[in-house]
């Protein structure tokens, strides 16, 4: 058997199974997707509140004031990396940095998990799609080939039925790329509001610790 013999008959399998292929593919995304926005909901973040009470906290009772205050809203992962400084307050700023940066790494890699599925499947799923459809359309024309009498109206029929794979594959990227789109944003957007409380945070530390460094003075 050669190459040309042993793919069309593997063409010949028909389009079915990457049917198959895409339902399989549009049930994982979909848990995906049900996973993430209850993992986002969870760690919602009212961004302009917590400012103000960071700042108002801060300037009246200093960081361990502060700190008690965003224990009790640990669930977001603003909070986590706000916290992870905090607790090394008194090992000075660059400890405060530090810690900061290695919690917002693990916290980016906690708020893309998955993501990547759904970025990668929506652009292959059509391709996909496609591909079944090719399979399909091979199958009809072999069909034709061998079987003259079926007519038109047999393979008009196949060529339908094999168009189906493409349609699915497009049912399957669709949502896979709006949504990864919209996690994608709110994951940027946390790491922003966490860079941002982070900076008041730090922007306080020197500032007290250039005042102790004049009172020494």
């Amino acid at each position: 058997m050669n190459i040309d013999d042993a793919f069309l008959k593997f063409a010949l399998l028909g389009a079915e199974w990457v049917l198959w292929l895409l339902v399989i593919l549009s049930v994982v995304s979909i848990g995906v997707m049900i996973e993430r926005l209850v993992y986002f909901l969870r760690g919602w973040f009212d961004m302009v509140r917590a400012t103000k009470l960071l700042r108002s906290r801060l300037d009246e009772g200093g960081g361990r004031d502060a700190r008690e205050a965003f224990e009790k809203s640990a669930g977001s992962p603003e909070v986590r990396i706000l916290l992870a400084g905090m607790e090394r307050e008194d090992d000075g700023v660059q400890a405060v940095e530090e810690a900061m940066g290695a919690r917002r790494a693990v916290e980016k890699v906690l708020l893309e998990k998955n993501l990547s599925f759904l970025g990668t499947l929506g652009p292959t799923a059509p391709f996909i799609g496609l591909f079944g459809t090719v399979l399909g359309i091979i199958g009809a024309f072999h069909n034709l080939a061998t079987n003259p009498q079926g007519g038109i109206g047999v393979v008009m029929t196949q060529l339908s039925e094999a168009l189906v794979a493409t349609a699915a594959g497009l049912l399957v990227a669709i949502p896979a790329v709006v949504l990864y789109n919209v996690f994608m944003r709110a994951a940027q957007r946390k790491i922003t509001n966490a860079n941002v409380l982070s900076g008041l945070y730090l922007s306080w530390l020197q500032g007290r610790a250039a005042r102790d460094g004049g009172d020494d003075g």
